[in-house]
């Protein structure tokens, strides 16, 4: 998603405002950080910064507090960084992942690793006083914050493990699957969601947070198109080649399709009419989304400004 970011800011930006832009590549940065996640731990100042509730300055305290204290031990800890009151921390909590292999190997290396668990592991320095607040907020790994799950569903999560019998050890295991399975055959959706006085919502969230494996990536599951072997960079293109390419990015003016070439090809809103869309497939509009395979046809080569324009023949 950055790649083709970077290559229609490079290739396209003489046409547009560069303020709107600016704009709009900075949204679709926000929607794939939401849509995806980010590990805490390893993403960089400028990623942070895409997170829902976070800006430039959020960012480089998070970063800052990383640089001085180590890695994240678990979401709570958030609380810690300058800048982030109860707001923030609901608006950016959900989207952040903790890597609990990352952190395991962490505290073994602390010598923080105790028979039963975790020992606390503590980001003041000795001596200092803590606040009332700094003082309730514990210093262990919780499995949950690798998953999909709010931090304020947590108690839910746990009430819902207690009902079928499961444990945060199993999250993204196959036990952990028959059982979620076992007990929406038996009670349904709604009635899980009425025996925990939550949501339907909450409790599809937190089933997606309990099975998905750990580590889960939505962009793996994009089915990969078949690129021809014979076409891999400009010079190999023609006009009316036939391709199958995979959808990286929709816009208000078109989508962009990998074609296999190094750089994504155009296809123009007005060349996505609905008898084009599969019929298989519910739209609320006519629009692709990404991940998504299609079949084009090769309109435009302009070599010089690396653009190339495509037809869309139908959605795979």
């Amino acid at each position: 998603m950055v790649n083709i970011c970077h290559s229609f800011q490079q290739h396209y930006e003489h046409d547009v405002s560069q303020t709107l832009l600016k704009a709009f590549l900075d949204n679709v940065v926000e929607e794939c950080v939401s849509f995806v996640g980010v590990d805490i731990n390893n993403c960089s100042e400028i990623l942070l910064r895409h997170i829902a509730g976070l800006n430039a300055t959020r960012a480089k305290n998070i970063i800052e507090w990383r640089e001085k204290n180590g890695p994240f031990i678990n979401r709570e800890q958030l609380r810690d960084v300058k800048g982030l009151g109860p707001k923030t921390f609901q608006q950016c909590a959900g989207f952040i992942r903790i890597n609990q292999e990352y952190i395991g190997t962490f505290c073994s290396q602390q010598g923080e690793l105790v028979a039963g668990g975790h020992k606390a592991v503590t980001s003041k320095k000795p001596g200092k006083k803590k606040s009332k607040v700094e003082a309730n907020i514990v210093r262990e790994p919780n499995p949950l914050d690798e998953t999909c799950i709010h931090p304020e569903s947590y108690h839910i999560a746990q009430r819902f493990l207690n009902l079928i019998g499961g444990n945060t050890n199993e999250i993204g295991k196959s036990e952990m699957q028959q059982k979620v399975n076992a007990v929406i055959e038996r009670e349904g959706l709604e009635g899980l969601a009425k025996s925990l006085n939550t949501a339907g919502h909450t409790v599809q969230i937190i089933i997606d947070g309990l099975t998905q494996p750990k580590a889960y990536d939505i962009r793996k599951d994009f089915e990969k198109p078949d690129f021809k072997r014979s076409i891999v960079c400009l010079e190999d293109l023609c006009t009316g080649t036939v391709l199958t390419g995979r959808v990286e990015n929709a816009t208000l003016f078109g989508v962009f399709v990998d074609i296999g070439v190094g750089r994504a090809g155009l296809i123009p809103i007005r060349s996505i009419t609905e008898d084009k869309l599969s019929k298989v497939k519910k739209r609320k509009s006519l629009s692709l989304g990404p991940g998504e395979k299609v079949e084009v046809t090769v309109r435009e080569i302009d070599i010089p400004r690396s653009r190339i324009t495509l037809d869309l023949i139908r959605v795979l």
